[in-house]
């Protein structure tokens, strides 16, 4: 099945997310459903690597969990290799830690191993939802312990905010959902206009 992915500001795969269901000790929405269906998770990608150069790019960081999913995918695409951001206590290396506050304001450590890569390695990280930015945070310090280099920042979509503000001002960052477009203002909003007419069955794989 073919779709037209509509203009860059309004993707088909936006409306494809799923509403949360659980209540608000979890994230406010469920992107998995693009990664479920070929299309829409080979849309995005396509989408995402259309603004990667890979002569800018050393290695692609994944966050954990849902971040390795896209970062993965990056990294074959463009022909880098993968390294994953952990929560601590998965890696069984040595490791170099560093504290966040996630976007349910709980505080928790990230471990990357110890040593990734030699000093100036240019690392693209990888998250799925950027909302207050606080696991963006302790992945930059864990590259920057290493002395690596940020090359920049991507995912699904940076909800605008002071610290994704300044993450702007400093990085490259790239998002499906494109700043300053009705997607963008309802993901600040943290609600979709599509939550509306949500179908599961249209994430179904093919």
């Amino acid at each position: 099945m073919n779709f037209d992915k509509g203009p860059r500001d309004d993707r088909w795969y936006f409306s494809i997310m799923a509403p949360n269901t659980k209540g608000d000790k979890f994230a406010w929405l469920d992107p998995t459903s693009i990664y479920i269906n070929g299309e829409a998770y080979h849309d995005l990608l396509d989408d995402l690597c259309a603004e990667i150069s890979a002569k800018d790019v050393d290695v692609v960081a994944g966050l954990d969990a849902m971040g390795f999913v896209m970062a993965a995918g990056i990294a074959a695409r463009i022909g880098c290799g993968f390294l994953p951001i952990r929560k601590a206590g998965k890696l069984c290396v040595d490791t170099d830690s560093a504290d966040m506050t996630n976007y349910t304001g709980r505080t928790q450590a990230m471990e990357m191993r110890l040593p990734a890569y030699a000093p100036g390695t240019r690392v693209l990280l990888v998250d799925q939802w950027v909302e207050t930015g606080g696991t963006m945070h302790g992945a930059i310090q864990l590259v920057e312990q290493q002395n690596g280099i940020v090359a920049g920042m991507v995912a699904i979509v940076m909800e605008d905010n002071d610290t994704t503000a300044k993450y702007r001002e400093k990085y490259k960052c790239i998002t499906a959902i494109q700043p300053n477009t009705k997607w963008q203002d309802q993901a600040n909003a943290q609600y979709l206009e599509s939550f509306k007419t949500y179908n599961p069955e249209a994430a179904f794989p093919r």
